[in-house]
C-alpha cells in the first residue's frame, strides 16, 4: 500500500470508470465472484419499485429496503441503537437508485444526515452519513497521523447513493488490506464536536437517543448514550510513548458531567431558539426571496459550542456533520378534546454561560450573565395538520401553534455563598458594590434582546427576617430596577413586583396560590403571547417576559412559573378555539397534566443546579398532602446539602472543562490546582483597561425595545406550484417516513396520546362521569378502601341560625338553629328522633350518652338566653373614665342597665346574680380617680380592693394564700 492515500474524488473516479467494466469483479461474504452490474432485485427505496423489490438478498444482511429497517423491534418507531451502513457486494444490494443524487452539496433537495457509520483504519477515519431516505450518502475523513494539537479533517463535496457508496468503501478496504483493512468501529446519530485536553483530540458521538417531542413534523431527540473515541493510532504510535500523565484525569474529570441525561438535538428544527423566532425568521427569508433562513444559532444554549469550533475551521458545511445540543428539560403530553388532539410541550433551555452548581455560581459576572439562566418556552399546538404551513399551502402560516416564552435566573448582583463550612444555609455576602449596577445593567439589556419589553421582575425572596439573609438581596435589588428605570421611557420601564412567597406559605389564612394567580393575570396582560397566522388580526407576538426569582430559582420560583404557564395555558386553548374562556380550574385533567409537566421541569433543573429534586413542591403551596409532602421534603433538602458540600466542586470542574472556560496551556496551572474558578467566568483584570464601558444613563440599546411583529405572509412563491412544500420544509420525509414499514402502537404521536398514569380514571367515579378534560376533578381525602363492617360518618350540615323572637323559646328551635349533624350512631336513625340528655346530669352520664351528644350538639333555653344576653347587651360603658365624672348617677344607671338588660331581676339583684346596691357603690367607687393614684393612702385601706395590700402591709405573703397556707386563714377577702 502506497504511503499517501488516494483522495475521496480520485477514488469516485476511478470507480466510476470500472463501475461499467465486467473486467473487474468483487467478492461477497463466501468468496464467491459476483458481477457488479446492477441486479434485478435488492433495489433500494424509491417510488417505482419493482414487484420483488422487498425480496431481502441472502448476502445482505438486514439491508434496508425503506427509510426505516424493516426488522425493529421494541416499542420504538426507531432503534436508540443507529444501525450502520450495510455493505455488501452484491449487485441488488449495489444497484443505482432511480432517482438521480445531486452531484454537489449545496444543490436543490434537503440533505440532512441523520445516521453515521464510522469505519477506521490504521491512518485514517472514515465517517459514512446517509439521509433519512437511506439514498443520498457523503463521507468525511479524519486523519489519525496528525500530530498532537493539529486536526487533519477532510470533507467530500460529492454526495453519493447506495451503489456508489458500496463501491468506495470497498476499495478503501481493498486499498489497506496489507495494513489491516477495515472495519466499523460504531454507528452513531451524530458527532457533537472535538476536543482536547493536553494533547490528541478526541470526537464525541451520540450512540443512543430517544424521542421526546415532534413540533411541526420535527422531531426532538434526548441524548442516551455518548462515545468518546481519541483521534490517535493506538498504543504502537510514536505519540503514545510522550503521553502526558495527566490526560487520563482530564478524562475521569469530564466524565463527572452525565451527557445521557438532560441534553437534546433536532436535525431539522432550531431548538435553541423559540418558536415565534423561528417563525419570525422564516417568513422573513420567505419574504427575501429565500428558500430557507440561514442558520442563526443562539450561542446562550449551544452547549457543545466549544467542541464545535474546531469543526467550523476545518468544514465549509458543518452542522451537516455535528449537531448543536441544549441542556435542560423537554417534554410533550398530549390531551384529547373530544377527539381534537392538543399537544402541549415545555422547553427549558439552560444557559452556558456562568453555569454551575448551586454555591458555587450565584448572582451575576461582569458581563452581565447570571447563574441558573433558563428559558422556558410553553408550546400549546393543537394537531390538525402537523406542519408549521396552512392548508393552501401558505408557508409557516400555521394557526394551530401558540407559545409562551418565561425566564428565571439569579438576582444580577455580585453576590456569593461561602459552603465551605457545614452551614446548610451559609450567609449571603454582597461582596461588591456597584452604585451604578453595571451588571445588572447588562443584564437587563441582554433580555431585551432576546424579548423586547416590558420586562416583568417577580422576585419571591423573603422580606422579614430575624437575621437578615434574602432580604439584604431584597433591598439592593429593588435599588438596582429603581435606578435603571430612570434612563428607560415610560412604557418601556422594568415592572417591579415582589412577593414573600415562603412568608405566605407558612401563614394561616394567606392564599399564596390566588395572589400568584393575580400576579399571573398582570403578567399576561402586559406581556402577551405569541399565536401563529397568516393574518394581522389572528397573528399575535409576544412583547416582554416575565422574569421570575427567588434565592435559588427552584422551588418557590418553579411554582410561580406553573401558575403562570397555567394562566397562559388558558389564553392559548382560547386562541386555538378550544375553550371559550381564557382560564382552566385546579384538579382538571388538563391542569393536572400540567402540573406533572411543570413538577418534572422543576426537578430536572434543580438536579442540575442543586443536586436534589425540588424541596417544595405545588402540593406544598397548596397544601395537598401536607404529612406526604413533608417527610419527602426533608430527604430532599438533606440529599441537596450532601450534593452541594461533596459532590458540587466536581461537578463544577467538568462544566469548566466541556464549556471550555478552562483550556489547556504549557506553564499554566492545571484546572485542579486552581484555587478559584473565578478568572474563568469573569474578565480578566489585565483586560479591564481596554474594556469599553457603556453610559451609566443609556445603559440600554434603543433597538432592542421595539416590538415584535409577525411579517405578514409573503403570499405563493412561485418555486412552490412547480416543487411543493418539501422543497421549502423535509418535515415531511423526517416524519411520515414515506415507504417505511411502521405501526401505529411504535409511533411516537401514537404513544403520547395515550391515558397518562397520574389522571383520574372515569370507570371509577360515582354518577355519570365528564370526560372533558376541563371538568373539575375533585380529590377523594383518602384512598384507602372502607372495610364491609365499617360504618359510613355522614359529613356536617352547616345550617343558618334563625333570627327573631319566634326562633327562641323552645329547645327544639334553638337545637335547628345551631350546628347539627344529620346523622346519628345509628345509621338507621334520625336527628329528629334523637332526644339530647339533660345537662344537668352530666356527671351521671354513660360512655353512649356522651359519644351521642358530642355528634348532636345541643344547646338548652337557659343556654340560649345566657348567649342571647351576652351579645345584647347595650355596649356603652365607658373604657376610660377622668375625676370628672360623676359616676354616682351616670355610670351607676349605665352598669344596672348591663346587669339586668333582657331579663328581669330577680331575687332582689340584678340578671338573677344578687347584685345589690352596696355592689353597685363599689363600682361606682372604684371608677373614682384620685390626684394621686398610684399612691395608697390610710383612707385606701379600709377598702375591699385594698384588705390583701393591708395584709401585706403587715408582714403577710401575697402568694401563699391556700389552704394549706396557716398565715391564709387570717385573710378575708
Amino acid at each position: 500500500m502506497s504511503s499517501k492515500q488516494p483522495s475521496l474524488t480520485e477514488q469516485q473516479n476511478v470507480m466510476e470508470s470500472s463501475a461499467g467494466s465486467s473486467e473487474k469483479s468483487s467478492l461477497n461474504q463466501n468468496g464467491e465472484t459476483l458481477d457488479p452490474q446492477p441486479g434485478p432485485t435488492g433495489a433500494p427505496r424509491h417510488l417505482d419499485l419493482p414487484a420483488n423489490a422487498f425480496k431481502p438478498d441472502p448476502s445482505d444482511q438486514e439491508s434496508t429496503n425503506d427509510g426505516v429497517s424493516v426488522g425493529l423491534e421494541g416499542d420504538e418507531e426507531e432503534p436508540p441503537e443507529p444501525k450502520s451502513f450495510q455493505r455488501s457486494n452484491s449487485p441488488a444490494a449495489m444497484q443505482r437508485n432511480k432517482s438521480a443524487c445531486y452531484e454537489k452539496v449545496g444543490e436543490e433537495g434537503v440533505n440532512n444526515m441523520h445516521r453515521f457509520s464510522l469505519y477506521e483504519t490504521s491512518t485514517r477515519y472514515y465517517l459514512v452519513g446517509q439521509d433519512v431516505m437511506e439514498r443520498h450518502f457523503r463521507v468525511l475523513k479524519i486523519d489519525r497521523t496528525a500530530p498532537p494539537g493539529s486536526l487533519g479533517i477532510f470533507e467530500d463535496d460529492i454526495v453519493y447513493d447506495r451503489r456508489e457508496m458500496n463501491q468506495l468503501l470497498n476499495a478503501i478496504e481493498e486499498g489497506n488490506k496489507n495494513a489491516g483493512g477495515m472495519k466499523l468501529k460504531c454507528t452513531t446519530w451524530g458527532l457533537l464536536g472535538f476536543i482536547r485536553f493536553t494533547e490528541a483530540y478526541y470526537m464525541l458521538l451520540v450512540t443512543k437517543r430517544t424521542q421526546v417531542a415532534m413540533i411541526g413534523g420535527h422531531y426532538v431527540y434526548q441524548i442516551e448514550a455518548t462515545e468518546l473515541i481519541p483521534l490517535t493510532t493506538g498504543s504502537s504510535s510514536r505519540f503514545q510513548r510522550d503521553r502526558n500523565p495527566e490526560e487520563t484525569r482530564y478524562l475521569n474529570i469530564l466524565s463527572n458531567l452525565d451527557l445521557n441525561k438532560s441534553f437534546y438535538f433536532s436535525y431539522s428544527y432550531n431548538i435553541t431558539r423559540t418558536l415565534q423566532e423561528n417563525i419570525i425568521r422564516e417568513r422573513e427569508a420567505l419574504d427575501k426571496g429565500l428558500r430557507r433562513a440561514p442558520p442563526d444559532l443562539n450561542e446562550m444554549f449551544v452547549w457543545n459550542d466549544y467542541l464545535l469550533r474546531p469543526a467550523e475551521s476545518a468544514l465549509k458545511n458543518t452542522y451537516d456533520w455535528c449537531i448543536p445540543i441544549i441542556h435542560g428539560f423537554i417534554k410533550q403530553e398530549s390531551l384529547s378534546v373530544i377527539g381534537r388532539r392538543v399537544y402541549m410541550t415545555i422547553i427549558a433551555r439552560r444557559s452556558r454561560f456562568f453555569a454551575g452548581a448551586r454555591f458555587l455560581k450565584r448572582g451575576a459576572n461582569d458581563l452581565g450573565y447570571v447563574a441558573n439562566d433558563v428559558e422556558t418556552e410553553q408550546i400549546v399546538s393543537e394537531v390538525l395538520t402537523t406542519s408549521f404551513h396552512a392548508p393552501g399551502p401558505r408557508l409557516y402560516s400555521n394557526p394551530n401553534y401558540t407559545s409562551y416564552v418565561q425566564h428565571r435566573g439569579s438576582i444580577p448582583l455580585y453576590w456569593t455563598q461561602d459552603n465551605t463550612g457545614v452551614t446548610p444555609k451559609p450567609d449571603i455576602d454582597l461582596n461588591l458594590i456597584d452604585p451604578f449596577y453595571s451588571a445588572a445593567a447588562l443584564h437587563f439589556d441582554n433580555l431585551f434582546e432576546r424579548y423586547g419589553a416590558p420586562i416583568y421582575v417577580l422576585n419571591l425572596v423573603k422580606a422579614r427576617e430575624r437575621t437578615p439573609r434574602e432580604s439584604k438581596l431584597l433591598h439592593e435589588f429593588y435599588k438596582a430596577i429603581s435606578f435603571l428605570n430612570q434612563s428607560l421611557p415610560e412604557d418601556k420601564k422594568i415592572l417591579y413586583k415582589a412577593f414573600d412567597m415562603s412568608r405566605a406559605a407558612k401563614t394561616r389564612g394567606q392564599d399564596v396560590i390566588g395572589t400568584l394567580e393575580r400576579i399571573a393575570e398582570d403578567v399576561l396582560d402586559k406581556t402577551g403571547f405569541f399565536h401563529n397566522g397568516d393574518s394581522e388580526d389572528s397573528a399575535t407576538a409576544q412583547n416582554g417576559v416575565a422574569r421570575t426569582n427567588c434565592i435559588d430559582c427552584l422551588d418557590r420560583t418553579n411554582a410561580a412559573q406553573f401558575v403562570i404557564g397555567k394562566r397562559a395555558l388558558g389564553r392559548q386553548l382560547q386562541a386555538l378555539g378550544v375553550i371559550v374562556g381564557d382560564t382552566v380550574d385546579y384538579d382538571t385533567d388538563a391542569v393536572n397534566l400540567l402540573t406533572h409537566m411543570y413538577h418534572a421541569h422543576g426537578d430536572t433543573i434543580a438536579i442540575q443546579y442543586g443536586g436534589s429534586h425540588l424541596v417544595n413542591t405545588m402540593s406544598t403551596y397548596r397544601k395537598i398532602n401536607e404529612w406526604k409532602s413533608q417527610s419527602r421534603d426533608m430527604v430532599e433538602s438533606f440529599k441537596r446539602y450532601y450534593h452541594n458540600s461533596f459532590l458540587d466542586s466536581q461537578r463544577q470542574e467538568a462544566y469548566n472543562l466541556f464549556l471550555g472556560n478552562y483550556i489547556y496551556a504549557q506553564g499554566q496551572p492545571m484546572l485542579w490546582d486552581l484555587p478559584t474558578d473565578y478568572y474563568l467566568h469573569h474578565t480578566h483584570p489585565r483586560f479591564w483597561a481596554t474594556h469599553q464601558r457603556r453610559g451609566y444613563i443609556n445603559w440600554f440599546t434603543p433597538d432592542f425595545l421595539a416590538p415584535r411583529t409577525i411579517p405578514p405572509h409573503p403570499g405563493q412563491p412561485a418555486v412552490l406550484a412547480e416543487k411543493g412544500v418539501t422543497y421549502f420544509d423535509d418535515y415531511w420525509l423526517e416524519y411520515y417516513r414515506p415507504l417505511a414499514v411502521s405501526s401505529f402502537a411504535k409511533m411516537f404521536s401514537w404513544k403520547i396520546s395515550a391515558r397518562p398514569k397520574y389522571l383520574p380514571d372515569g370507570s371509577s367515579q360515582p354518577g355519570t362521569w365528564d370526560p372533558s378534560p376541563f371538568a373539575p376533578r375533585k380529590v377523594p381525602p383518602t384512598s384507602e378502601p372502607e372495610s364491609p363492617g365499617k360504618k359510613v360518618r355522614k359529613g356536617v350540615t352547616i345550617l343558618e341560625p334563625e333570627t327573631g323572637a319566634e326562633g327562641r323559646g323552645n329547645e327544639d328551635s334553638t337545637r335547628s338553629s345551631g350546628l347539627l349533624r344529620s346523622g346519628s350512631l345509628d345509621t338507621a336513625s334520625s336527628s329528629a328522633t334523637f332526644v339530647p340528655s339533660d345537662k344537668a346530669l352530666k356527671t351521671q352520664w354513660t360512655l353512649g350518652q356522651f359519644y351521642a351528644n358530642s355528634l348532636h350538639p345541643s344547646v338548652t333555653p337557659s343556654e340560649e338566653a345566657e348567649y342571647d344576653r351576652y351579645i345584647s347587651h347595650p355596649l356603652n360603658l365607658p373604657l376610660v373614665t377622668s375625676a370628672d365624672d360623676e359616676p354616682d348617677s351616670e355610670v351607676k344607671a349605665d352598669f344596672a342597665e348591663y346587669l339586668g338588660s333582657g331579663l328581669e331581676a330577680v331575687n332582689g339583684g340584678y340578671g338573677g346574680y344578687g347584685v345589690g346596691e352596696e355592689d353597685l357603690a363599689d363600682y361606682a367607687e372604684f371608677l373614682t380617680v384620685g390626684d394621686d393614684p398610684l399612691t395608697v393612702t390610710e383612707e385606701d385601706l379600709g377598702k375591699k380592693r385594698y384588705k390583701a395590700y393591708k395584709q401585706w402591709l403587715k408582714g403577710k405573703s401575697l402568694f401563699k394564700q391556700s389552704k394549706v397556707d396557716p398565715e391564709a386563714r387570717d385573710i378575708r377577702l
